[in-house]
């Protein structure tokens, strides 16, 4: 199914900096009436003015009421939504994480995804058409050595991605599921250490090189989105020999230790 991002409806959550925002203004300069959701309604608000036509929503995605309503008001506003961008994310925990760690990994990169998808999924699948993405991480498909609230549930996101697309595709319903690696967003530059540790992994690339990546998938009907293409041979290499692929990360492991 092939998409075009003119004309269309289209939300991005986590839009106040990184992918989000470079996704709002890669869709708006395609010709998309975009919806700019970011828990930091000062933060929506600033990206939103940086394209014509865009709307603002102040929205804490792990609130399943208040994203409903977001998206209840942008249809009401714009029309049905043709693409939903579920892309917040957080970098929490260190190690085995605490209990509030896990918790916010949980709500963001899995009940959010789950929330979203109620919001926007039936009514596009009842339409015969719509386009979903899920920014997981390719910790989802391989680790983040440093967390285990960040790998484990970065895995819940393809996880999730991979059941919506299996559900629904056949409704009409193009689900994608970005998974890069290091990208050049607050999560990542505010640490130095932790840059340092994730452009050992690969280069360290700016959203807007991500963002364009996303709308070709969105136009190619691709599912999995890889920005960094040696993510595929690396995860490729882990299911062709799992231990071998483990003592390998043990390794790049004792490097940060």
């Amino acid at each position: 199914m092939s998409f075009e991002p003119a004309g269309a409806v289209s939300i991005v959550t986590g839009a106040g900096s990184g992918i989000g925002a470079a996704l709002v203004r890669l869709l708006g300069v395609e010709g998309s009436r975009v919806a700019v959701v970011d828990r930091h309604a000062d933060a929506a608000a600033a990206v939103a003015a940086t394209v014509e036509g865009a709307r603002a929503f102040g929205v804490d995605v792990t609130d399943s009421k208040a994203v409903k309503a977001m998206v209840e008001q942008v249809e009401a506003e714009l029309g049905p939504v043709d693409l939903y961008c579920s892309n917040a994310g957080v970098a929490t925990g260190v190690g085995l994480g605490t209990d509030e760690e896990w918790a916010t990994s949980w709500a963001v990169h899995g009940l959010a995804h789950i929330y979203a998808a109620r919001a926007v999924v039936p009514s596009m699948a009842a339409r015969g058409r719509g386009q979903f993405v899920i920014t997981a991480s390719a910790a989802g498909l391989l680790m983040m050595i440093q967390s285990a609230p960040y790998t484990v549930t970065k895995h819940a996101s393809v996880a999730i991605a991979e059941w919506l697309s299996v559900t629904y595709g056949d409704a009409g319903v193009e689900v994608h599921c970005l998974c890069p690696q290091g990208v050049r967003t607050p999560m990542v530059t505010s640490d130095p250490r932790g840059e340092a540790e994730v452009s050992a992994s690969g280069a360290i690339l700016e959203p807007e090189v991500v963002a364009t990546d996303v709308v070709e998938a969105l136009r190619s009907g691709q599912f999995l989105v890889t920005p960094h293409a040696e993510v595929r041979t690396y995860e490729a290499a882990k299911v062709a020999d799992r231990d071998r692929w483990l003592r390998g990360m043990r390794k790049l492991r004792a490097r940060f230790a």
